[in-house]
């Protein structure tokens, strides 16, 4: 039976991830995997998380299993992180999640079991995950505009008159901050324009939020959420820590639905931990226990979100030195967009063919159709990245 089986398409991400490593240059740089590092070049394990890990070994008793939803208290300290009680939390149902992916994944898994015929509409770019798993889940995709690539900003006029087709069977996937791959964000006026629009057709948003903190601030960047959730009947939220605290290998996301009337609530938590106990059953909970016991601690916190905040600061100043040594280097502020967006992320606005010359003549290594991450850069890379940007015509 197994030899039925045919070759899958490669992830371009992970299949970057195996060239830099097999890469002998010294001088390689990573942009393309999405994770911070420091100017050493690591991904740090935070101060806050290092605690928390030191307290959970000593006050843990038993590695049994928790609930299919995973520990409530979870639950409770990411919904506040994420909504600040902008909703009452009797509509909310909740399970954690394998990652930021694996809410996703189960959300993609709820609404189809809600509607078999439902079409999800998606920003053109996107993460490449979201239309794979839509894609393996027979889910129909409807692409909307959203990234001028000609000015490097939202096209926000395209992006309505695409979705001005959408109905109240359909979903709108929204990246709640810190647009992957572009960095282009919505503004608030946007996004209340966009509420009206939901609320006229009766479609169901689902918000994915992987990077909050990582942009403006831990309440600026949720500020989008806040607004649908608090404008809308219904809503979706898949959340990921893995950025915001540093853990990616523990997997540590949630899945938020919001419903219409508390009534609904039992029963869209029952469907939700059905599913959990279809795809993996209990949820991994080393990652949610690290994240509770910070958010429940008054000097925890506080010192998560200093560092979180270094790690912001941080990237800002990259942004703005990439996009200061671009202009010295070309005469011309076509590369300014840079230090406007917000996040891990940018798109250059270049082709396929010169970012395989800046990979096979400079050893730097990004997403095809130009994605960079600039939490990869330190200080001395910037000038690096920037002349071969230059020397390769982009």
């Amino acid at each position: 039976m197994l030899n039925n089986l045919k070759e899958q398409p490669k992830d371009k991400i992970l299949g970057l991830m195996a060239l830099y490593r097999a890469d002998p240059r010294s001088t390689k740089l990573d942009l393309g995997v999405g994770v911070y590092k420091n100017d050493e070049g690591v991904t740090p394990v935070m101060r806050a998380v290092k605690a928390a890990e030191r307290i959970l070994v000593e006050e843990q008793t038993s590695k049994s299993y928790v609930g299919l939803a995973g520990d409530p208290a979870f639950a409770a300290v990411m919904s506040d992180l994420l909504l600040e009680k902008c909703v009452d939390r009797a509509r909310m149902a909740a399970v954690a999640t394998p990652g930021g992916t694996g809410a996703v994944r189960q959300a993609f898994e709820l609404i189809k079991l809600a509607n078999s015929d439902v079409r999800v509409f998606v920003s053109d770019p996107t993460w490449p995950n979201h239309v794979s798993i839509l894609g393996y889940l027979g889910i129909t995709v409807v692409n909307y505009r959203y990234f001028d690539t000609e000015n490097r900003a939202v096209d926000f006029d395209g992006m309505m008159e695409d979705l001005a087709d959408i109905t109240a069977q359909d979903v709108i996937l929204l990246h709640g901050c810190c647009h992957n791959p572009t960095g282009a964000n919505l503004n608030l006026t946007q996004w209340q324009t966009l509420i009206d629009l939901i609320n006229e057709k009766g479609c169901l948003p689902m918000i994915d939020i992987a990077y909050q903190g990582f942009g403006d601030g831990l309440d600026e960047d949720a500020a989008a959420t806040r607004l649908v959730a608090s404008s809308v009947p219904q809503l979706l939220i898949a959340a990921s820590c893995s950025k915001n605290f540093g853990i990616y290998r523990e997997r540590t996301g949630l899945l938020i639905a919001i419903n219409e009337n508390i009534g609904e609530t039992s029963v869209t938590q029952g469907n939700m931990n059905h599913l959990n106990r279809q795809n993996f059953s209990f949820p991994p909970d080393h990652g949610a226990r690290i994240v509770t016991k910070i958010l429940t601690d008054d000097a925890m916190k506080a010192d998560w979100i200093a560092e979180l905040e270094e790690m912001r600061l941080d990237m800002l100043t990259l942004r703005q030195g990439l996009a200061d040594e671009l202009q010295r280097l070309s005469g011309s502020n076509r590369f300014g967009f840079i230090a406007e967006h917000r996040g891990m992320f940018s798109q250059i606005g270049t082709t396929p063919d010169k970012v395989e010359k800046l990979r096979v003549e400079h050893a730097i290594y990004m997403v095809g159709d130009g994605r960079l991450n600039i939490a990869g850069l330190n200080a001395n890379s910037v000038r690096v990245l920037a002349e071969a940007i230059i020397e390769a015509g982009i």
